[in-house]
């Protein structure tokens, strides 16, 4: 059995924090299906996601949201290319996604957190983490605007209507799209982000050290009750890990209900196997055995480092 690595996907082949790494899977995974097709757009897609989140893109402070980090989005877009792999190879009588679609789903994947990144003219927040409940409509805005850049003005609104298949500001059914091809490829992107970051080899570690800050600074550790009384929701991190599985069973009925379950198109692209439900449900399962914060200090796992600040 291959050593996974902290910065290795579920294969244990390809670094998640290396972007070119990355770009040429993705590229591998395309030109397998379509030999002919153009890759220019992929290319630029990642050339302009790196820089974005190094704080190169002009407008744009770096990336400082460790969690919704460089690694969850390359983990997250190289299922997503998975997914659509799965389903290409498997389909029977359906309508194929073709290279277009492929670049669609591959390149909306690329931005769908870009909305934790702050502009350079917001000194209102401190954080990316403060735009938690508004970042799929930043993310959205951004993909309206950026796709006409590379040539692909005619998929800018639907790039702006897919990223929400990733959130929760509009419900999956609602989201608007031109046809069922567009709404499979829309799920399998909900999916893609679900299982990458849930099947992390740190993602248990990553709960209670970054992302927990987050919800605190994005305003999710606690809510309103209908008597208007502040309630806590995660008291730490150690409670959010705790509480994982009890989270783990309202996405399992999103993946499969909201999503159509398209994250079984995995499956087809690994020959038999579905890796990210594997590894996720050895997070799952580990994260089961907590009965209180104490429990938790066996997570020991060191994750990447990725922000440059």
């Amino acid at each position: 059995m291959n050593y996974r690595g902290n910065d290795y996907d579920v294969s244990s082949r390809i670094n998640t924090t290396d972007p070119q790494v990355v770009n040429d899977e993705i590229q591998r995974i395309y030109l397998d299906l379509y030999p002919s097709a153009p890759t220019g757009q992929i290319d630029h897609a990642f050339r302009d996601l790196t820089r974005l989140y190094q704080g190169e893109f002009p407008g744009y402070h770096p990336c400082d949201t460790a969690y919704h980090d460089v690694q969850h989005v390359l983990d997250v877009t190289l299922a997503m290319a998975r997914l659509i792999d799965g389903y290409e190879r498997a389909r029977i009588g359906t309508q194929p996604f073709g290279d277009s679609l492929f670049r669609l789903g591959v390149i909306t994947a690329l931005f769908h957190d870009m909305g934790y990144v702050r502009r350079i003219q917001d000194h209102r927040h401190k954080n990316g983490a403060e735009y938690t409940l508004t970042h799929v409509s930043r993310g959205s805005h951004f993909l309206k605007n950026y796709l006409p850049k590379i040539g692909m003005a005619e998929m800018a609104d639907i790039a702006a209507e897919l990223i929400h298949f990733t959130g929760y500001e509009t419900p999956v059914g609602k989201i608007k799209v031109p046809s069922p091809i567009y709404r499979l490829l829309g799920s399998m992107l909900g999916s893609a982000d679900i299982i990458a970051q849930m099947a992390d080899r740190c993602y248990l570690e990553k709960c209670r050290d970054r992302l927990y800050p987050e919800f605190v600074a994005g305003g999710l550790a606690t809510k309103r009750t209908p008597e208007g009384a502040e309630q806590v929701v995660f008291a730490s991190g150690e409670d959010l890990v705790i509480k994982t599985p009890n989270f783990f069973r309202g996405a399992t009925k999103r993946l499969d209900l909201d999503l159509g379950g398209s994250y079984s198109y995995a499956q087809q692209h690994f020959g038999g196997q579905n890796l990210y439900l594997e590894e996720l449900n050895k997070n799952i399962n580990f994260a089961q055995g907590f009965i209180d914060e104490a429990d938790t200090a066996v997570l020991k796992r060191k994750p990447p480092e990725t922000l440059n600040q």
